[in-house]
């Protein structure tokens, strides 16, 4: 009977105990037994599959597994590249071509509820970005947005100016939003100009993102750095398709709160993804926090990460996932491959035996999930991420419980409070 415990725990390092309990109450509120031993089962199956897809024996180590797994990728990297057109970031800051015209076909949200732009010039121009300014020599908010665009300049704010300028702005501009500050509008999909790599180069020391957005104005943005790096398109593409139901999702929220109390304050809480930091209250309900970042991403061990919890980032990649399911093959030498290889595996993973000469006795843990995948293949494997599907597996847990349409409303409804209460 443990088994099913122990192979889901060792998964999310938790204590199967933690599993045990969880299931007990969960049981009691839903009527719903054995869904840990379903989801353990389920997760065997899935690995299973897909080994056999990959032609693989099961007896192989972790590093093997991951290596074919990433050569898949690649193989699917190549076909991306032709279908978007051998995208050029650096040609395409003005059409940008199938790159943005694929993903937002692929993706239903097109909307939402942003700050005005006019509203946005104001803040910024009582607030210069003074290293902006001082780099293309210009002497006001005004000149620079005319000179170089709204999109491109708001983008920029993040790799241009201090943290501390950011926190300054964002703590003193936002404090006085309210209803008449924002306005639905489209959100928009940018690529940088490639003279803005050399405004981020000036102002970087460590290599960054090259795709990133604005929740509260609706704007997608895209460095254009050389697509060199097998894995890289896939990586750009399925951000983007990530953030086109990220900003939506972010945009229902400051429609919901807009008219409430104290808006600014919650606007800045979701704008900054806060995450309760003290423990939950104890007794008899069963409590699950809303982790609305990727702690990991910081802290591996992060007391958060070892409790029931659900991740609606995580609920953002599987619907990028299931969108890029959507996308057909072009080239006729597919060899059965498609697409759709990933839909359904963001929670998969398994132990293999490890190679490394530091390894556990019980191995090696593989993330199935293509976000980790597309990851590693990126960063060559220095660093082998796994928090993606950890993440996924434990949104997977409360949606056999109830549904995922009711984790969807019930993290809306307690985002602000940080935790769900059963």
């Amino acid at each position: 009977m443990l088994d099913p415990y122990n192979r889901l725990a060792k998964i999310l390092r938790v204590q199967p105990e933690v599993l045990l309990d969880l299931s007990e109450k969960m049981a009691s509120i839903t009527g719903q037994e054995g869904i840990i031993e379903r989801i353990a089962d389920e997760n065997d199956l899935l690995v299973n599959r897909t080994l056999d897809e990959l032609g693989l024996s099961k007896n192989l180590g972790a590093e093997e597994v991951r290596q074919a797994l990433q050569a898949k990728l690649i193989h699917l990297d190549k076909e991306l590249f032709e279908i978007l057109d051998k995208p050029d970031l650096s040609k395409i800051s003005k059409v940008c071509g199938k790159l943005c015209e694929a993903s937002i076909s692929l993706v239903n949200h097109r909307t939402g509820f942003f700050i005005k732009r006019d509203k946005a010039v104001e803040l910024l121009s009582e607030n210069p970005p003074k290293n902006l300014l001082d780099f293309f020599d210009y002497s006001n908010v005004e000149e620079l947005i005319a000179k170089e665009s709204f999109e491109s300049v708001f983008a920029a704010l993040r790799f241009t100016q201090t943290i501390e300028w950011m926190h300054n702005f964002f703590d003193k501009a936002y404090n006085r939003l309210g209803p008449d500050d924002f306005e639905e509008r489209g959100i928009h999909l940018k690529v940088l100009e490639e003279k803005w790599l050399e405004v981020a180069e000036k102002f970087l020391e460590k290599k960054y993102h090259n795709v990133s957005h604005l929740k509260e104005l609706g704007i997608i943005f895209i460095i254009p750095l050389k697509l060199d790096t097998p894995g890289e398109i896939t990586r750009i593409f399925t951000l983007i398709l990530h953030y086109l139901n990220e900003v939506p999702f972010y945009s229902k929220l400051f429609r919901r709160f807009i008219s409430e109390e104290n808006f600014p304050e919650k606007l800045k809480s979701l704008l900054r993804g806060d995450v309760l930091d003290k423990s939950l209250p104890d007794g008899k309900r069963v409590n699950w926090r809303i982790v609305q970042r990727y702690l990991a991403k910081d802290n591996e061990n992060d007391f958060r990460l070892f409790e029931p919890h659900v991740n609606p980032e995580a609920e953002h990649w599987f619907k990028a996932e299931e969108s890029l399911a959507k996308l057909p093959m072009k080239s006729e030498d597919t060899k059965g491959l498609s697409f759709g290889f990933w839909k359904g595996l963001d929670f998969a993973g398994n132990y293999f035996p490890s190679s490394e000469a530091l390894a556990k006795e019980d191995g090696e843990l593989v993330s199935f999930d293509l976000i980790d995948v597309v990851m590693t293949l990126v960063q060559k494997e220095k660093i082998k991420y796994l928090y993606h599907q950890q993440e996924a597996l434990w949104n997977k847990i409360f949606i056999e419980y109830l549904g995922r349409e009711k984790m969807n409303e019930l993290i809306e409804e307690n985002i602000i409070k940080g935790y769900i209460e059963l």
